[in-house]
């Protein structure tokens, strides 16, 4: 090995806990990744402590200190330093690459005793390929260094079909990893997405964004309630598409509000939620025994729920309305639902703009489509054609709203919840993003096969996600707290050790695919 590449040596430690010496002139980091040469094979380890070392007893450094300190002594200086003072780096192994058909085992043995290390190049990761209809999530990173030539690869029907977890906090790049994910699942065209964009920033309506991808057009679907650009469909759900079940486990109904909106359900199929909002007392359709002022009430609740979730109001022609424009209650939007999962059924990417909406409202938006597409895939497996179909996925931001351990406690089950305990049997998976891993219960969490771990100081979050890991993270606590923007950790059944990532930015992609945007329009180099 060149001397020059040489930045420590193995001088003890135990597996999972080995120190190293690093050479004199070298900067090790935490998250550096290091390779040990072996015979036909070597090893990966990777940095997760750094502390000092001395051939000086504490209490005389202490001392020679406070002369320097104190007395202004300048010219103190140690004989030959590189040899007295120096950093030890605690490490542990990833993988073993066996040389001849670049193979990777999960690592049993440690590296020779005293034996030589140097950082990981480009020529070490060629066991890192894309074979099939992959996503590229970002590119190996040791460190804060970035090896751009080494692009990791997820299989994009396997990763989506067990689930995804991306967990951070604020301002750490999940907006721009989604949109990243969401730019190769248009590529793949082998998984179809439903994604709840609460924030109406995936499309690009004013700057980059996934209409700029070159099979957009085929492969992307873009619904919004407010001035649909060209290509793009009216976001508008009729309320003859709702059902009672639409809203359990996500809005706080009682038994007598559940049971009356059932009833009306029951007799008027289509129209009990214009019924109800029109109805001033529970008709005699209520069951035997019920009191009128107790059925009164939970009538006006029921009412009062309705129109504040779903922005309802009663015109003076007697017609339901909806302040934001998504819900009508005449003929618009009788077909969205059905034309969404179809298109998802298709393997394409369907982004809906729910920025105008609340949250609970966004929430049932999603449950109406998830539900449909749930259902169609059960029958599809029912009848033997679920081969057939493309993996389907829910995208859906703060996911504590809907699968937290409180709202599961205080609740029933939720079509999101139901989807992470059991949709991978149907292909259909949930991609959740959240700020609070801790809230969701252990078992949604391990149920998560894939999690792309971004920055998060919280201490508590950090446990949360590091016992749901799929890869032994014990050892990265202080690794998670010092990811800085963009940096990240994926940790899946299908990548064989705990990758080290750099997600690249959103807008290098789209120009890097030679599309821009330019006073509104698409300008092609």
């Amino acid at each position: 090995m060149d001397e020059l590449q040489v930045v420590g040596q193995v001088v003890g430690g135990n597996f999972g806990d080995i120190v190293i010496r690093q050479k004199a002139g070298t900067n090790l980091e935490i998250g550096d990744l290091m390779v040990s040469e072996e015979n036909g094979s070597f090893l990966i380890l990777q940095v997760f402590a750094l502390e000092y070392g001395s051939q000086i007893q504490d209490r005389m450094q202490q001392m020679m200190s406070g002369v320097n300190l104190e007395q202004g002594v300048v010219d103190a200086h140690f004989y030959e330093p590189e040899f007295v003072n120096y950093v030890l780096a605690r490490i542990k192994p990833l993988a073993r690459v066996f040389k001849e058909n670049n193979d990777v085992k999960i690592p049993k043995s440690l590296p020779s005793f005293f034996n030589k290390l140097r950082l990981i190049t480009n020529e070490d990761l060629k066991f890192l390929q894309k074979e099939g209809d992959q996503i590229m999530v970002g590119h190996i990173r040791s460190g804060s260094k970035v090896i751009k030539e080494a692009e990791v690869w997820l299989p994009a029907q396997d990763v989506f079909s067990h689930h995804v977890l991306i967990p951070a906090t604020t301002g750490r790049g999940k907006s721009n990893l989604v949109k990243t994910i969401l730019w190769y699942l248009l590529d793949a065209n082998k998984v179809g997405a439903l994604v709840l964009d609460a924030h109406d920033e995936y499309y690009g309506r004013t700057g980059p964004g996934l209409k700029d991808h070159p099979k957009s057009k085929d492969n992307l679907v873009y619904y919004t309630p407010s001035n649909p650009p060209v290509g793009a469909n009216r976001l508008t759900i009729n309320l003859e598409t709702i059902r009672p079940d639409h809203f359990e486990g996500i809005i706080e109904l009682s038994d007598p509000q559940l049971a009356a909106m059932r009833m009306a359900f029951r007799k008027n199929p289509k129209g009990w939620i214009s019924d109800l909002m029109k109805t001033s007392a529970i008709d005699s359709g209520m069951e035997p025994g019920a009191r009128a002022e107790f059925a009164a009430g939970t009538l006006m609740v029921v009412q009062r729920k309705l129109r504040l979730i779903l922005s309802l109001e009663v015109d003076e022609e007697q017609v339901i309305v909806s302040r934001h424009e998504v819900f009508d209650s005449t003929t618009k939007g009788i077909t969205t639902v059905d034309d969404i999962v179809k298109d998802i059924e298709q393997g394409r990417v369907v982004v809906l703009d729910t920025s105008r909406l609340g949250d609970e409202a966004e929430l049932i938006v999603g449950n109406i489509i998830a539900s449909k597409l749930l259902q169609k895939y059960k029958d599809a497996k029912a009848t033997g054609e679920l081969d057939r179909k493309p993996v389907a996925t829910i995208v859906i931001e703060e996911a504590p709203r809907v699968i937290g351990e409180d709202v599961l406690k205080s609740r029933n089950d939720n079509i999101y919840a139901t989807i992470a305990k059991e949709g991978r049997k149907f292909k259909v998976g949930l991609t959740a993003i959240t700020q609070l891993s801790s809230v969701i219960p252990k078992t949604i969490l391990a149920n998560m096969n894939t999690k792309i771990i971004l920055g998060n100081e919280m201490k508590q979050e950090r446990e949360a996600i590091i016992a749901s890991a799929s890869q032994d993270l014990s050892e990265d606590d202080k690794n998670i707290a010092s990811l800085d923007k963009g940096e990240a950790i994926v940790t899946s059944i299908f990548v064989p050790f705990a990758m080290p990532i750099k997600v690249p930015l959103f807008e290098d992609i789209v120009k890097q695919k030679g599309i821009v945007q330019n006073t509104g329009k698409t300008k092609v180099f």
